[in-house]
């Protein structure tokens, strides 16, 4: 008799299911055991059934060791991919400068009327156009920030400035102020005398 096709989905029986469990089990770990035995290799196998039982298989005897061996593996292939995604990256950059420059080089040959310039298609002349306006507004950006520099630069030295005048204006008015005293007494019509005796009061 013919063996009839198995559906693959989910077994509502929950004692078909439990013995349907127990003999794929059985069939994969000793699957598993004779792959590992003809082909020198290393194989782990886990599985929880629906219960929560811990099922595994590790044909060297430590599945420990080959989760290890996984891990540093699995580190070790993310790392070799994102060099090569890096590589890939810098190698698209690389291009499209190129291709840039040879855009540009056409151009400038062209805008000078270079003879051996080949004329530039409206795809070419739309490119260049746009590279000229981000020039433009790179070269404003710049220029205005510098310009902001300085003016700020200026402002300090406005600042330190009107400072140091004031310095100097008090410096000035209390040399001043030293002179008046000084002149005062130079003109007095007779010498003062500063004396400690208080008059009495009688």
């Amino acid at each position: 008799m013919a063996r009839g096709k198995v559906q693959m989905r989910r077994i509502e029986n929950p004692v078909h299911r439990q013995v349907t469990f127990c003999k794929r089990r059985g069939g994969l770990l000793k699957k598993a055991n004779e792959l590992s035995v003809l082909c020198d290799a290393e194989i782990g196998v886990i599985m929880f059934s629906a219960n929560g039982k811990l099922y595994e298989l590790a044909t060297n005897g430590n599945m420990q060791n080959l989760i290890e061996r996984y891990k540093r593996i699995g580190v070790e292939g993310q790392a070799e991919s994102s060099e090569v995604n890096q590589s890939q990256v810098a190698e698209q950059e690389v291009f499209m400068l190129k291709q840039e420059i040879d855009l540009l080089q056409k151009g400038l040959r062209y805008i000078y009327g270079d003879g051996t310039a080949a004329h530039m298609t409206f795809d070419e002349l739309q490119a260049v156009e746009r590279n000229l306006e981000v020039w433009i507004y790179n070269i404003r950006s710049t220029k205005i920030q510098i310009m902001a520099q300085e003016i700020q630069m200026l402002r300090n030295k406005e600042g330190i400035l009107k400072t140091a005048n004031q310095i100097l204006q008090t410096k000035i008015i209390e040399q001043n102020g030293l002179f008046d005293v000084s002149m005062m007494i130079a003109d007095a019509p007779y010498p003062l005398t500063i004396s400690n005796n208080q008059p009495k009061v009688q």
